[in-house]
């Protein structure tokens, strides 16, 4: 890696003035944020980091002084060019033609791996990880929380297949309970099996909104928990129905995720876990955590003193389970199931925040029944999205998201003069306008809420997706248009413009931004780094053209412009965005 074999070298050379090993050092050592001041150093070592009994209340002049007193005992030598140094920090400058002939040789050496082979990630253990996202309920709306789930849920693990994991992806169904008695009857009465077959999750929909319209009806209440009674005893033909209903709505749903580049390697569901949810509620009695109340309502303590201040409800008085005590039990049995079948090291929830004390306290109930690895179950929440509507009013189905954005996208590709250029419109419209609803979703914290903005989610400038394919894309013709460069040909000293320089320091950096996300599973990280080198190249585009240049410029500048293109595609599909070629 480019900026590892460069933070080595400083490592080295600090180890030896302050009697530390190299590899204690390396992560103290970072690549400096580009500024529009320009002239600004490679890498910065932050002094608190590596001197004893530095404290957060040690004065900052005291941390000046002792970066000054450090700079001078260093030398620069072939690597380091300048050593300076900042508010409690020792700024450190790369040899220009080293640093360009380093990276680009980085970039092209490890392609669609650059940033992911740092040492950085050297002490990261392998790891098998289940990963639990989008889980719609089938004839429910696909909410917007729905593909919130989906998208951060791909990322996370797009991301953690990159850096070598086993990911395991699950599609956990809401294919169980009351409201497929209501379906069922409903489907009797306003059935038609010829739109199930063609269009089954929105007739689905339609047919349990008008069997709701009935609820009430106490004949209709009476059938609906009988053909839910006949499910329960598998009932072989009421059974035959619900199937066809899950069968045909997966069907569906593989379809629509591949629009969105998703995919899943398990579908599961609530239907799975029945039995094994009565299970639970014996071994948590065998254990002595099952607690009755006055009332006969079955709860486990998860208080730290033992006084019932926090309780989970696990049953009912009269030994039936309500939704909440169902989930619950069926929650238990279901990370107990695939521990026993994948054997995985983290399991990952993806839900909105709403559920956070939910899944605390599912973890607690594991941990008292004596699971150490429920400290290996993790829940990354996000925020709500408020003001998503399409043209025809509320979203009820994510194929109404889809085709909005495309038709939108498409509406203003048809006003721009290049257009008429793009083979397949529709297919770049629908790829674009999906890179702008992921970065419009992504660019702050994923627990925040946010306004959705369909107007700001499809501008073409400022910090869009719609700008970072259009960057893509531009510099993809760069290359269709002059060749790629060959790198045995470049002569990095013909990169050594101030705008070649911040596209090279910001590309050093890639490795230091992938490692926070994979740290806090934040995408807001990744999503910054690739609007910043978007705008760093559309600057480098315009000050240093290949077009007319000297041939040997022409093939360094072609050469920078590769690389950069190579590293933003790379991040743009971590995020699940495919890049797009022309627009």
């Amino acid at each position: 890696m480019a900026a590892g074999s460069f933070r080595r070298s400083i490592a080295s050379q600090l180890s030896k003035v302050l009697d530390l090993p190299p590899e204690n050092l390396i992560k103290s050592i970072s690549a400096v944020p580009v500024s529009k001041k320009r002239h600004v150093a490679d890498f910065q070592l932050s002094v608190a980091s590596v001197i004893e009994n530095s404290s957060s209340d040690c004065l900052a002049q005291d941390l000046h002084l002792q970066a000054q007193q450090l700079a001078e005992r260093l030398k620069c030598d072939s690597v380091v060019s300048e050593i300076s140094t900042g508010p409690g920090t020792v700024n450190f400058t790369i040899n220009r033609e080293l640093l360009a002939k380093t990276v680009l040789q980085q970039v092209w050496k490890d392609g669609s791996e650059y940033g992911v082979k740092s040492e950085l990630f050297s002490t990261v253990p392998r790891q098998k990880v289940v990963i639990e996202f989008s889980s719609p309920n089938i004839a429910k709306k696909f909410h917007i929380g729905h593909l919130r789930s989906t998208i951060v849920g791909n990322f996370i693990a797009n991301l953690k297949v990159a850096l070598g994991h086993e990911v395991v992806r699950i599609n956990y169904l809401g294919d169980w309970g009351m409201q497929f008695g209501l379906l069922g009857v409903g489907f009797q009465s306003f059935g038609s099996k010829e739109k199930l077959k063609s269009s089954p999750l929105q007739h689905l929909f339609e047919v349990y909104v008008q069997i709701n319209k009935a609820a009430e009806d106490e004949n209709t209440k009476k059938l609906a928990k009988d053909f839910f009674r006949k499910l329960e005893e598998h009932d072989e033909q009421t059974l035959s129905i619900w199937k066809q209903f899950r069968d045909l709505s997966i069907e569906e749903y593989i379809r629509i995720y591949k629009r969105l580049g998703v995919h899943f390697d398990e579908y599961s569901g609530e239907s799975f876990y029945q039995e094994k949810a009565q299970e639970v509620l014996k071994m948590l009695e065998d254990k002595g955590l099952l607690q009755k109340t006055m009332k006969g309502t079955g709860i486990v303590d998860l208080s730290e003193k033992k006084d019932l201040s926090t309780v989970s409800t696990v049953m009912r008085s009269d030994g039936t389970s309500l939704y909440i005590t169902r989930q619950v039990n069926i929650f238990v049995a279901t990370a107990i199931d695939r521990m026993n079948k994948h054997s995985w090291d983290i399991m990952i929830y993806v839900t909105d925040k709403s559920q956070s004390n939910h899944f605390q306290h599912l973890f607690q109930i594991l941990k008292l029944m004596g699971y150490d690895w429920a400290e290996r179950c993790q829940h990354v929440s996000f925020g709500l999205v408020q003001g998503m509507k399409t043209r025809r009013g509320e979203v009820i189905f994510l194929e109404d998201v889809l085709n909005e954005v495309r038709s939108r996208m498409l509406q203003n590709m048809t006003s721009t003069k290049t257009t008429k250029e793009v083979q397949d419109p529709v297919e770049t419209a629908e790829k674009v306008g999906l890179a702008a609803l992921i970065i419009q979703d992504f660019r702050g914290l994923l627990s925040s809420d946010y306004q959705f903005s369909w107007d700001r989610a499809l501008q073409s400038r400022g910090d869009t997706g719609v700008f970072l394919q259009y960057t893509h894309a531009r510099l993809h013709s760069l290359e269709q248009m002059h060749g790629n460069a060959e790198l045995t040909d470049v002569n990095v000293a013909c990169l050594q413009e101030p705008d070649a320089i911040s596209v090279l320091q910001h590309l050093l950096r890639y490795d230091e931004v992938l490692y926070r996300s994979s740290q806090d599973l934040q995408p807001k990280h990744i999503v910054s780094y690739l609007l910043i080198l978007s705008h760093l190249a559309a600057v480098a585009h315009k000050t240093l053209p290949v077009k007319g240049s000297a041939p040997d410029v022409a093939q360094a500048r072609l050469c920078l412009f590769q690389a950069a293109r190579s590293v933003l595609a790379s991040g743009m599909k971590l995020l699940g965005i495919t890049p797009v070629t022309q627009m």
